[in-house]
């Protein structure tokens, strides 16, 4: 039976374990974190990630998880209304292909439908990987970079005769697969093993973004059914009620250094320090560190996602980042893309031929990654949109928002937030 392992149980980690699991491989996915995340933010969740949700079988139970917001309001200081958007009108500019969710009931939909089918293991990263049959160790982190011109750094990378990976984990177990899957998100240690180190991929959008869940029943009745937040420039916090009563906040703000705090708590604190309405009760909830999501806001650039028999999916090789709004799409659809690629792939085959899994590798950039290249291009032209950096561009962006509740508008501005690229799941993955 053909073998991967798959190195992350995140969105893409899971959604990939059920892909192979469907077309007959034997999957064992290992994560790092001692167990399932608690922290996220809600998602939209649309498009093309919603058509492979459908085909995966996982779309009815996502929509018992997700929830109906009626609008998304923006609040000044005081708590007024300055300008909203209407959700029913932006599904109906996604044809009706548009959910929200919260982003560990996402996890929790895929991994329901590979609890019991793959060998899931927590606690457990990889720390080196070595390809089997020419003994070259590819897990150094040094010498297995892409080059400058987008060329391998180290050998051609065509995995000799495919004789598969040898994958080591941090407790010392070793696995033998035909396939490595690095789905390890944007810090993946799958990528700085094989590829090198972080700060050659990574492109730094100025931002830095939390998340974390509260208690309070008053600001719950001021949120809840609706998506509220503050009508502010450089700084920004979102609150929205969850079916158990709870409070969710998003943060994201402006920040030069890249570097995350040692403390993440104290930062959103003096981030969002200055912002009115609600933000000083919900920065009173705000708890403990380990209970607070925190990361910058940055995107993966990358000119392989291959190399040998390793491969990246989502985060690891092209994410895209909350700006473009779609990175729990897009790593759903890349990872059914990748097991549609992989369905025949023979493990045994040269990696020349056509039906290696080194071919399917590639067809699956080939088809994917322009997709994923313009949106990201579309996410850091709407940096203005998504946070403005000053009080005219404010302005500018509550005009746009009261144009897109407009018949006609709306489809233009929805156009210009999530892309324009016209493909269909059925044409990326090379069926009708």
């Amino acid at each position: 039976m053909r073998r991967a392992v798959i190195c992350g149980a995140g969105i893409a980690g899971l959604a990939a374990a059920q892909r192979l699991d469907a077309h007959g491989w034997d999957v064992v996915l290992v994560e790092k974190a001692p167990g399932p995340r608690r922290q996220g933010y809600m998602i939209d969740f649309f498009g093309l990630g919603y058509d492979a949700a459908r085909k995966m079988g996982v779309l009815p139970r996502l929509k018992e998880l997700g929830y109906r917001l009626d609008e998304v309001r923006y609040l000044d200081e005081s708590g007024r209304l300055r300008a909203r958007l209407d959700y029913e009108r932006f599904g109906r500019v996604l044809d009706g292909r548009l959910l929200s969710i919260m982003r560990p009931d996402l996890e929790l939909a895929l991994r329901e439908r590979v609890a019991d089918r793959v060998d899931l293991r927590y606690g457990c990263g990889v720390t080196g990987v070595e390809n089997i049959g020419d003994g070259e160790n590819i897990g150094d982190g040094e010498n297995g970079g892409d080059g400058e011109n987008g060329g391998d750094g180290g050998r051609d990378g065509d995995g000799g005769d495919g004789g598969g990976v040898r994958v080591t984990l941090a407790d010392g177990t070793t696995l033998d697969a035909d396939l490595l899957i690095g789905a390890d998100g944007i810090h993946s240690a799958v990528r700085r093993l094989v590829f090198g180190e972080e700060e050659r991929f990574l492109r730094y959008l100025g931002f830095h973004t939390a998340a974390y869940v509260f208690d309070d029943p008053e600001v719950y009745k001021a949120v809840n059914g609706r998506f509220c937040l503050t009508d502010t420039a450089g700084r920004q916090m979102g609150l929205y009620g969850l079916r158990d009563g709870r409070v969710a906040v998003f943060t994201v703000h402006r920040a030069i250094d890249p570097a995350l705090p040692e403390d993440p708590r104290t930062a959103v604190r003096r981030a969002c320090s200055t912002l009115g309405w609600l933000v000083p009760r919900a920065l009173e909830h705000c708890p403990e560190p380990s209970e607070v999501y925190y990361d910058q806001v940055a995107q993966i650039e990358m000119p392989r996602w291959s190399r040998g028999r390793v491969a990246l999916l989502g985060d690891a090789c092209g994410a895209v980042s909350l700006l473009a709004g779609q990175g729990a799409s897009l790593a759903v659809t890349g990872a059914y893309l990748l097991g549609e690629r992989l369905a025949t792939a023979d493990p045994a085959s040269p990696a020349a031929s056509p039906d290696s899994v080194e071919s399917a590798l590639a067809r699956y950039q080939e088809r994917w990654r322009p997709v994923v290249t313009e949106k990201q291009k579309v996410a850091r032209s709407g940096v203005e949109w998504f946070l403005p950096s000053s009080p005219a561009r404010l302005r500018l962006r509550r005009l746009a928002l009261r144009l897109m509740n407009l018949p006609g508008p709306d489809r233009y501005f929805g156009t210009v937030l999530i892309g324009k690229s016209a493909a269909t799941l059925e044409s990326l993955s090379g069926t009708r």
